[in-house]
C-alpha cells in the first residue's frame, strides 16, 4: 500500500530548477533510498516533503490525504519525521531532554516550560524507552554536545522515532561516520525495517544497496531510474550520471 506518494513536483529558484516534475511513492513499511550527486535537489526535496520549503507545482499524499499545503508541524502530527544532514540537536540538554522534547512534541496538549516537562515521566518514560532502542541507554544523562558523532547520529533518529512516525526522512545519518559507528547506525537502520517507512538520503553505496528495497536516482533535479537495488545499479544511465564502472559514486 503506498504510504507517500508525490506527483509533478517542482521546485525553482530563479532560472535553477532543483526538483522538476519529481515523481515517487514510497510504500508502507519500505526502506526507499533517495541517492544522487551533490547538487542533485534531494535535501530540497526532503524539505517539500517535511513542509519547510513550499514546492512550484505538484502535490504530496500521505495515507491519501494532501498535505501539500500544511504547515510542518501539521505535518508532523500526521507521522511525518525527519532527521538533519547537520545536527539540530539541543547541545546543552542531555540525551534524554532532547528525546523528552520530541515526544512532548506529539503531544495534543500545549507545549509547557521545558524546566516542569524536565520531570514528567508521562515525557521521560517513554523517551528513555527510545534512548534503549538506539542503543543510548546508559547516555542518558549526557549533554547531546558531549556524544560521540556516531551517537548524535543516533539521537537524531531517536528524536525522529520519539514522534511516533508513519515515516521517517533520514538525510544522510551516516555522514562523517567511520567503519565502526557506521556499522552500528546500519544495524539500527536494518531493525526498523519494516516498522516504519524510511526514505534514506545516503551517499554510502555499500549502506544504500545493503538495506533498500527500491532505490531512486535524482539527477539535477529528476528522478532518472527507480527500482530495486541491483536493477538501479545495473542501469547505464545511472551509472554515466551518477555510479562509476565498479557501481560506486563517482
Amino acid at each position: 500500500m503506498t504510504l507517500l506518494r508525490i506527483t509533478g513536483l517542482c521546485k525553482s529558484f530563479g532560472a535553477l530548477a532543483v526538483t522538476s516534475g519529481v515523481d515517487l511513492d514510497i510504500a508502507a513499511g519500505e526502506m526507499h533510498a533517495l541517492i544522487g550527486p551533490n547538487g542533485a535537489g534531494k535535501s530540497s526535496l526532503i524539505g517539500q516533503i517535511m513542509g519547510t520549503l513550499r514546492p512550484d507545482a505538484g502535490d504530496i499524499t500521505l495515507g491519501g490525504e494532501s498535505i501539500t499545503h500544511l504547515a510542518p508541524h501539521r505535518r508532523i502530527r500526521r507521522g511525518l519525521a525527519r532527521s538533519f544532514q547537520i545536527s539540530a540537536l539541543i547541545p546543552d540538554f542531555s540525551a534524554l531532554e532532547n528525546v523528552a522534547l520530541a515526544v512532548q512534541a506529539r503531544s495534543p496538549a500545549p507545549l509547557r516550560p521545558f524546566g516542569r516537562a524536565a520531570t514528567d515521566a508521562r515525557l521521560n518514560a517513554p523517551a528513555r524507552a527510545v534512548l534503549a532502542e538506539v542503543g543510548l541507554g546508559t547516555r542518558a544523562a549526557i549533554p547531546a554536545r558531549d556524544l560521540a558523532h556516531g551517537e548524535q547520529r543516533a539521537l537524531e533518529i531517536g528524536c525522529a522515532l520519539a514522534l511516533e512516525p508513519r515515516i521517517m526522512l533520514l538525510d544522510e545519518p551516516l555522514a562523517g561516520m567511520g567503519h565502526d559507528e557506521a556499522a552500528r547506525i546500519i544495524a539500527l537502520l536494518r531493525s526498523l525495517k519494516r516498522r516504519f517507512a524510511i526514505l534514506l538520503v545516503e551517499h554510502d553505496m555499500d549502506a544504500v544497496f545493503a538495506l533498500a528495497d527500491r532505490v531512486s536516482v535524482l539527477v539535477a533535479g529528476r528522478i532518472v531510474a527507480s527500482g530495486p537495488p541491483e536493477a538501479v545499479r545495473a542501469d547505464p544511465a545511472v551509472r554515466a550520471a551518477y555510479l562509476g564502472e565498479d557501481g560506486a559514486p563517482c
